[in-house]
């Protein structure tokens, strides 16, 4: 594993300490009390985190625990953690004119480092090369040790991108929405094809600056003229990239259907938050049946089908 270089590190841990508003805190109390000692950070990310609004929809976050066996009284929810991370939960904090969504994504520091740094799949290091944001960590070591992942994450994904980008020179935008392109490609998810692009807009000086202090670590390419790059990797080193991406495309199909099946056990309403997000990036509207909500597993799969017919999912 190549060390990430230092321009990265401080970038992660400068990044992940903006500040946000104060809102965004709100559930803190909420997790700390779920899981207490066990609790080691909270991040913020996703569409809410961008828009600087905790009314978008529903704040994302993700809550990273030192092991499974101290974050949940019983072995069920243990289990489901384990076989296939994350679990994901619902809670309404309290909130003076309008309710306080959160969906959070519970990972153990072991799973988390791991889907972020050797992962084969792009479902951690697809989210966490993005910017986040910390809003609670137990101490500094933990943050060093955040910073660190991140960094990761980001090398990870450049590494994974910079085989497929052709013969011709790239800038930094373009080699981030084509790896935001492969990895939306690798999930079923609603959001349309401008999705990557809308991304890298958002935080384009994030992003560049993350190439300029990767580049120098990254095997297989070389700058080209000012502030474009080329590849230089073998054709062998190509082709094998190419195969990965469609392995990681049909493992991603599975991986996005086995948990989906999986929240309908943790996620109290995900059906309906389910139908919202696919309506919201969509337009599809899918008519949310008592027998629907009552038994998501029995009846869900022929939504799902529909939507992939549709091309509501990707």
């Amino acid at each position: 594993m190549t060390p990430a270089p230092l321009p990265l590190l401080e970038l992660r841990a400068t990044q992940m300490a903006e500040p946000v508003a104060a809102e965004f805190r709100r559930p803190l109390d909420a997790l700390q009390a779920r899981f207490g000692a066990s609790l080691a950070a909270v991040l913020l990310y996703g569409s809410c985190r961008r828009q600087q609004d905790v009314t978008d929809g529903v704040v994302d976050l993700y809550v990273i625990v030192d092991e499974y066996s101290g974050a949940y009284p019983g072995r069920w929810l243990r289990w489901l953690n384990e076989a296939l991370p994350p679990n994901v939960f619902y809670l309404e904090a309290p909130a003076e004119n309008t309710p306080f969504r959160v969906k959070y994504a519970v990972v153990s520091r072991a799973d988390f480092e791991r889907g972020n740094r050797t992962a084969f799949h792009s479902y951690f290091w697809a989210r966490f090369c993005q910017p986040v944001t910390l809003l609670l960590v137990r101490d500094g070591q933990t943050s060093h040790w955040l910073a660190g992942v991140l960094a990761q994450a980001v090398l990870r994904f450049l590494r994974e991108t910079v085989p497929m980008m052709g013969a011709e020179p790239f800038t930094a935008d373009v080699l981030w929405i084509r790896g935001f392109q492969l990895t939306y490609a690798a999930e079923l998810r609603p959001e349309g094809s401008g999705r990557p692009q809308l991304l890298v807009q958002q935080d384009a000086a994030y992003y560049r600056q993350a190439m300029t202090a990767a580049a120098t670590v990254l095997v297989g390419m070389k700058t080209a003229q000012g502030d474009s790059y080329r590849v230089e990797d073998s054709a062998g080193a190509i082709s094998a990239c190419r195969r990965a991406w469609r392995w990681r495309r049909w493992l991603g199909s599975v991986l996005s259907l086995m948990r989906l099946a999986k929240a309908t056990f943790t996620f109290s309403g995900g059906v309906d938050y389910a139908a919202w997000k696919v309506e919201r990036h969509t337009g599809v509207h899918i008519d949310v049946t008592p027998q629907l909500r009552r038994f998501p597993l029995l009846f869900g799969w022929r939504v799902v089908w529909q939507l992939l017919r549709r091309g509501a999912l990707r």
